[in-house]
């Protein structure tokens, strides 16, 4: 077993790659490359590459996380019996391929060349009224999409939750967060894992894992630079009239999030969040009971009315 440190990329299929670029552009992300096959987006933060679609049937592939070193890399490649490969695609480096339990790839990468840094106005300091700092400074806010820093979490749908959680906890050293269980407490049916790093701090959950019987992405949730961004985003998208707002804005309840949600062009939803907890391994873990008729309730601590096609 490794402790990953975080996520890095996911990667899909989709019939239309100019459709899906014109969507995450407004979305907020950058295209890092493209090929007549591959179409690579990614953030303003170092990250080489966050999104990738590959032209195609639509499904979803995979995603990818970091590996913390190159040690750890090979670790894992002699552990499971693969090859370390070159990486192909922007930042280049290595990578160790593994299947998990819903026979979605997961990638193990290391190495991956930073981007080069990105045009990014600084996060605006807030004056609470308990801490007043911003003196003299005026806030005046460009408009356009957000800014899309990194690809922060993914939330899959999992058929067997027992088999995935193992998989993610003791292949890759992901640890639980926080859960919810259906009916009696210990029936889980979801969990959020974060990266296993000891004392280090990382978000609440790196992956999310929803056990039913529909493999695949529920959502992806990227972080942008500060809640202000968050509402610009929500703005700009809005105007553009162009893609299915699904829910938000709100505060989550497990991960604290201040959030939005979108739909890409082929249905998946696309989450815009700031704010996050920040966790270790000293975090306790609790257990919530959830139901389709209390959802909102579970999800959010304050938002709109809640969207009943978010739950599709």
């Amino acid at each position: 077993m490794i402790a990953v440190e975080d996520i890095a990329y996911v990667r899909l299929a989709a019939p239309d790659l100019d459709l899906m670029e014109s969507c995450l552009i407004d979305f907020g992300l950058i295209r890092a490359a493209r090929t007549e096959t591959h179409l690579f987006m990614r953030g303003y933060g170092p990250d080489p590459v966050i999104h990738v679609t590959e032209k195609g049937e639509l499904r979803h592939l995979g995603l990818a996380f970091k590996a913390q070193s190159r040690d750890d890399l090979a670790r894992l490649a002699a552990e499971h019996g693969k090859p370390v490969q070159p990486r192909t695609g922007p930042g280049g480096g290595a990578v160790v391929k593994l299947t998990d339990p819903d026979g979605n790839q997961v990638e193990i990468v290391y190495g991956l060349e930073a981007a080069p840094a990105a045009p990014l106005r600084e996060p605006i300091r807030f004056n609470p009224a308990r801490l007043r700092v911003r003196h003299n400074e005026v806030i005046r806010l460009e408009p356009g999409p957000s800014h899309v820093m990194r690809l922060g979490h993914v939330v899959l749908h999992v058929r067997d939750l027992p088999a995935a959680q193992a998989f993610y906890s003791d292949v890759l050293g992901l640890r639980l967060s926080d859960s919810y269980y259906a009916g009696e407490p210990g029936n889980i049916m979801v969990a959020f894992l974060h990266c296993g790093l000891g004392d280090r701090f990382t978000d609440h959950h790196t992956i999310a894992l929803v056990g039913d019987d529909r493999p695949g992405f529920d959502h992806l949730g990227f972080e942008v630079l500060d809640m202000d961004d968050l509402m610009m985003g929500n703005r700009h998208l809005k105007r553009a009239a162009r893609w299915e707002h699904s829910w938000g804005v709100g505060r989550h309840i497990d991960g604290s999030q201040i959030f939005d949600y979108w739909r890409d062009p082929f249905g998946l939803k696309i989450e815009h969040w700031t704010d996050g907890d920040l966790v270790n391994d000293a975090y306790e873990a609790s257990s919530t009971a959830f139901s389709p008729q209390g959802a909102a309730d579970a999800l959010a601590q304050w938002a709109p009315p809640f969207n009943v096609d978010f739950m599709r």
